[in-house]
């Protein structure tokens, strides 16, 4: 562990010195592609064996969704959590209190939300500082990320916070390069590009690549890719995706030490919610960004002959919606005995629609299935 601390340290030493132009491009998107793979190697160590695991952290995924809540030690995120779940973490009014990932759930139009706070993430995180390395593998199974921050203490934790996830490949509030990636046997790397690329050139690809011990692919660039976001993103290098793309909002929490038009200029920063975690203030404000960011989709179910049931419905993510998709939340025997869905709603032309299993449900749809 020290010697990739100290691989890393070497090498972020030799980017500040390097002067950054046409030149060196090359030299310089090689020292990133090194420093991913070592930042990598920090979440996940090479070889089995050692100590076991730390304490708390693997937390039991439950419910529809999984929010994290990062921010300083305090900054009112224990506060937050319990105001919202009822969850009593231990919360103290000095820094470093939460030491290991507490769960709560909430529901909300439905969905039950699983809530994480997440231990402080602190400078040096994502070199293996406090117990920022298992917070952030934590963070990365999560659906959303809110940001706690302190409105008085400036945007400097932002920035710091922001490096640290992202030091670790979280991208937040951001879209994956379109990249086009496929292994072959032999030929080479073979690149091409659809539109002008500011970083990447073949050379580089190339090196990237003989990183990850790739030697022969086709690689299609449809985006302008910095060598940062492509070489984390070959997901089916078999290097395992190092990109997750989670959506993110920053919470201001303490707005009741401010003044109405500081407010007024906060509510004009995107992704962001202010708000007072312990006067409770704005809070359905925030449950609502929380929903628009999560995009869940909640599909009624209909038994034959009686009403839909509109108390708990079955929750899909926005990107898993098909009839089959919904037949697999339920038990994944009922697609074998499928014969065909009715559905109500806004996916369909007519009240009900006869739809196969391939058939794409909209948010608030009624179904009721038909068994062969």
């Amino acid at each position: 562990m020290s010697s990739t601390l100290a691989k890393i340290a070497e090498i972020e030493a030799e980017m500040a010195r390097t002067q950054k132009n046409k030149a060196t491009a090359h030299h310089l998107g090689l020292l990133k592609a090194r420093l991913a793979k070592l930042r990598r190697e920090l979440i996940t160590p090479k070889g089995g064996g050692g100590g076991g695991p730390g304490e708390g952290f693997d937390v039991a995924k439950t419910g529809d969704a999984r929010i994290g809540f990062v921010g300083f030690p305090s900054v009112g995120k224990s506060t937050l959590l319990s105001n919202l779940a009822g969850v009593y973490s231990e919360v103290a009014a000095y820094e470093f209190t939460t030491l290991t990932t507490v769960p709560g759930v909430i529901r909300y139009k439905g969905a039950k939300i699983q809530l994480l706070d997440l231990p402080g993430i602190i400078e040096g995180a994502k070199d293996g500082k406090g117990r920022g390395r298992q917070v952030i593998a934590v963070a990365r199974t999560c659906n959303l990320i809110l940001i706690v921050l302190d409105v008085l203490k400036p945007l400097g934790h932002k920035k710091i916070i922001e490096n640290e996830l992202e030091g670790f490949g979280l991208r937040l509030n951001s879209k994956p390069p379109n990249i086009g990636f496929k292994k072959k046997d032999k030929g080479g790397i073979n690149l091409t590009a659809t539109c002008p690329q500011s970083e990447l050139d073949a050379e580089t690809v190339k090196s990237i690549l003989a990183e990850y011990k790739i030697h022969n692919a086709d690689v299609t660039l449809r985006s302008d890719a910095t060598a940062m976001t492509s070489l984390m993103w070959w997901k089916e290098t078999g290097t395992d995706r190092l990109q997750v793309y989670i959506p993110c909002i920053y919470v201001l929490n303490k707005i009741d030490q401010i003044s109405i038009e500081e407010l007024d200029i906060i509510y004009k920063v995107p992704h962001c919610v202010p708000i007072s975690a312990h006067h409770r203030w704005n809070f359905d404000d925030l449950l609502e960004k929380i929903w628009d960011y999560l995009k869940l989709v909640r599909i009624y179910t209909k038994p034959k002959g009686q009403l839909p049931d509109y108390t708990s419905p079955v929750v899909l993510p926005y990107s898993r919606t098909t009839v089959e998709d919904f037949c697999m939340k339920i038990h994944k025997n009922l697609i074998k005995e499928f014969k065909y869905a009715l559905v109500w709603g806004l996916s369909v032309k007519h009240n009900p629609q006869k739809v196969g299993k391939d058939h794409t449900l909209e948010d608030e749809d009624v179904i009721q299935i038909v068994k062969k």
